[in-house]
């Protein structure tokens, strides 16, 4: 069982969330919700409209990009983190290769938690700023 404090921990080395007050992360952590995911299932599907953010807690799992593994989780990694923002598909698969325990932040939750403490949305801007950096870095590379 993971305490509240370990939770906070976690949340609070997920670069989206790097920099926010111990009372922001608080505010956070109060509006996710525990998922566990049998061990062999798919968390989410590649493709599919997605509705959150996973903080794995307890387990592993896999990335998938077009049925082949792109990275391998733990506790304390994340995914998902783009459905906070937008309403597209999801970019990859997530397998729990373990029995596997997240924590889930849903974009219903997540939302009005912005609308009411703007300062936080600061860091979701740079963040996803970077995301869209190193992406593009990774594609320029490609066409060099």
């Amino acid at each position: 069982m993971v305490t509240k404090k370990e939770k906070l921990e976690k949340l609070g080395s997920v670069p989206l969330f790097e920099g926010l007050t111990q009372k922001d992360l608080e505010r956070i952590l109060d509006r996710m919700k525990e998922s566990f995911h049998v061990g062999g299932t798919n968390v989410i599907d590649e493709g599919r409209a997605g509705i959150g953010f996973h903080l794995i807690l307890e387990g592993d799992a896999h990335v998938l990009r077009h049925g082949r593994v792109a990275a391998r989780l733990g506790p304390g990694e994340f995914f998902g983190e783009l459905a906070l923002v937008d309403d597209g598909p999801r970019s990859a698969t997530v397998v729990a290769v373990t029995d596997l325990t997240t924590a889930v932040l849903s974009k219903w939750e997540f939302r009005p938690l912005l609308k009411d403490h703007p300062e936080m949305a600061w860091k979701l801007i740079e963040y996803l700023v970077a995301r869209v950096r190193e992406e593009q870095t990774g594609r320029d590379a490609l066409v060099c």
